[in-house]
């Protein structure tokens, strides 16, 4: 178990079910992972934000009614998930709970308005690599179940989706093909009928990107990587009553591997991955009144491959992630709105990177899986 005596994290989560993480193909190679196929881990996402419309590529796990689940991933065999009934608060131990109809890694989960877990795309194996996938599937967590729903009309993984203001689900971008082929395609779940309808195109065919719902009703779509292997700063709008997408204002900074955060009525683009072994501390702030983004407080770290969460006191912790100078990290950061500044707060007892992090009811912020010098199965708690 954790030893986490820092200020700030605690030692609440024993030692989980071995940890494997989707697999980087286009990271740079120190965090480069081999491709598989094993859905056995417990990683902890943070649903509150997918109940905000916020979907990161993978979005891998989620709080089902005061239970964690975990689904999809990537190892060597099986398509199992796990998932803990006790309260959050004195999480100690994971339960078995239903297979993934197919094993995959790098696919989405979006939690629905009935409770549901819709998980799209992603990646299987053939024995001769990566394959990507079109199938869909549902969980329902009464029975702790997955069963088959409509397939999507293109395979993709390193997508994202969105859960639209009507119930709907928007899919965009990703990849399809282990060599490239960058999506600009994008289509929509109807959970009612279980099927998949076509929608407009993205203007940038891009993958590694972040997707997150507006206040009122379209989808921001920013940063990620392009089929030339740039690192992106356009951004666009999707508009569910047209079906389009339209390009907003850029970043001033092109980034992949970066954190999305709605702060309120902006939204909040902090680190990231620019290339070359370079971690950006530079962060951004998104107006969708004036559809342009400027700069606010520098990170006092440069990371990747971290997260971000937004507390209850309305500040965000970004904890732990990957510099190419220093390689995992152990520190954590504080962003406060109001100042626009960067402040420490504990550090992590475990450095880690490419791990999840979820606000609870309670306050409480569980940080869960990830990579050092290997694959963790550990999990600590902070306290604000």
């Amino acid at each position: 178990m954790i030893k986490a005596a820092r200020m700030g994290w605690h030692e609440t989560i024993r030692k989980m079910q071995p940890f494997h993480w989707p697999a980087f193909t286009e990271a740079p190679a120190q965090v480069r992972r081999a491709s598989l196929a094993h859905a056995e881990f417990p990683a902890i996402e943070a649903v509150l934000e997918s109940r905000r419309g916020v979907c990161r590529a993978p979005l891998v796990g989620g709080l089902l009614g005061g239970a964690l689940t975990g689904c999809g991933g990537s190892g060597d065999a099986g398509t199992s998930g796990e998932v803990n009934k006790e309260p959050p608060a004195t999480l100690q131990a994971w339960q078995p709970t239903g297979s993934l109809v197919t094993r995959r890694s790098n696919p989405t989960a979006t939690l629905l308005r009935d409770g549901g877990v819709l998980v799209t795309g992603g990646n299987s194996s053939n024995g001769n690599g990566p394959v990507p996938q079109s199938s869909a599937e549902m969980y329902g967590p009464v029975h702790g179940t997955w069963s088959a729903t409509g397939n999507m009309t293109v395979a993709r993984g390193r997508h994202t989706a969105t859960l639209l203001s009507d119930g709907k689900v928007l899919v965009a971008g990703g990849l399809n093909g282990s060599s490239g082929f960058y999506q600009r395609s994008s289509e929509l779940y109807d959970p009612a009928s279980g099927t998949w309808s076509a929608s407009g195109s993205l203007n940038m065919a891009r993958s590694n990107y972040a997707a997150t719902l507006l206040s009122d009703g379209t989808v921001l779509a920013a940063r990620g990587t392009a089929s030339d292997g740039a690192y992106l700063s356009s951004a666009e709008l999707y508009d569910p009553a047209k079906g389009i997408w339209v390009v907003t204002g850029a970043l001033n900074t092109g980034r992949a591997y970066t954190t999305i955060t709605p702060l309120g009525g902006r939204i909040l683009v902090a680190g990231g991955y620019r290339g070359n072994n370079f971690y950006l501390s530079s962060a951004e702030l998104y107006d969708p009144l004036t559809r342009t983004w400027s700069a606010t407080g520098n990170l006092t770290t440069g990371r990747g491959y971290t997260t971000a969460t937004q507390l209850t006191n309305g500040k965000v912790l970004v904890a732990g992630g990957y510099n190419g100078s220093t390689g995992q990290q152990f520190s954590a950061e504080l962003y406060d709105p109001a100042s626009g500044a960067w402040a420490i707060t504990g550090s992590l007892g475990q450095a880690r990177s490419d791990h999840t992090a979820t606000l609870l009811a309670n306050g409480t912020v569980p940080v869960a899986g990830g990579y050092d010098i290997g694959f963790l199965s550990s999990g600590e708690l902070y306290r604000p």
